[in-house]
């Protein structure tokens, strides 16, 4: 499914960060992503497909989630596993549950934010091998209606969810780059490929 009419694009710099136009990022469990942000990466999908999966790395690259662990009963990545995300924005913070709801390995990490059993928003990494590393595209999907947006900014003090998610997704693929491709390094430099 292609982004909807409005959807805001933003490709990063990067080795030839310009977005394929003859294949649209395909987003599952019924996603149409408000925000979607693409990065080059430097590295292999394998090697971003890990760092992403293991959610405990999450407050190593995320402006806003400071850490995250799974859930009593899960240890991994695998559809239906539930982690707790704790976030911060300033003096505000919160936590959310996520659960997996799509994982291809190497290709597709999809997961919900739900509160009492309401997803109130659909995250997302798709990953494209290029002829440099790959091609990271992070998206979302706001499903709060309009009458409960004042209530989220009570909690994470942010009023205009859109342009804060947005920086913090380029804050985020930028700072997966740089731990990556800084690892990719390493490992070259030692004779192994990541």
């Amino acid at each position: 499914m292609a982004a909807k009419s409005g959807a805001v694009s933003l490709v990063l710099p990067g080795a030839a960060a310009v977005r394929s136009t003859s294949t649209a990022v395909a987003y599952g469990h019924d996603m149409t992503p408000d925000i979607e942000v693409s990065r080059d990466i430097a590295a292999s999908p394998e090697a971003v497909f890990a760092a992403i999966t293991d959610i405990t790395r999450m407050g190593e690259w995320s402006p806003e989630t400071r850490r995250a662990e799974w859930n009593e009963g899960f240890d991994h990545a695998e559809v239906g596993a539930q982690y707790t995300g704790h976030n911060q924005n300033g003096e505000k913070e919160w936590s959310i549950m996520a659960t997996i709801v799509e994982l291809v390995p190497n290709e597709r990490f999809f997961f919900d934010c739900s509160f009492r059993d309401f997803v109130f928003a659909k995250w997302g990494y798709v990953i494209e091998p290029t002829d440099t590393g790959c091609r990271v595209t992070e998206c979302t999907q706001d499903l709060r209606p309009e009458a409960s947006k004042a209530g989220g900014e009570s909690i994470s003090g942010v009023a205009d969810r859109l342009p804060h998610n947005r920086a913090g997704m380029e804050a985020t693929l930028e700072r997966l780059a740089a731990a990556l491709e800084s690892e990719c390094r390493v490992g070259a430099a030692d004779g192994g490929l990541s």
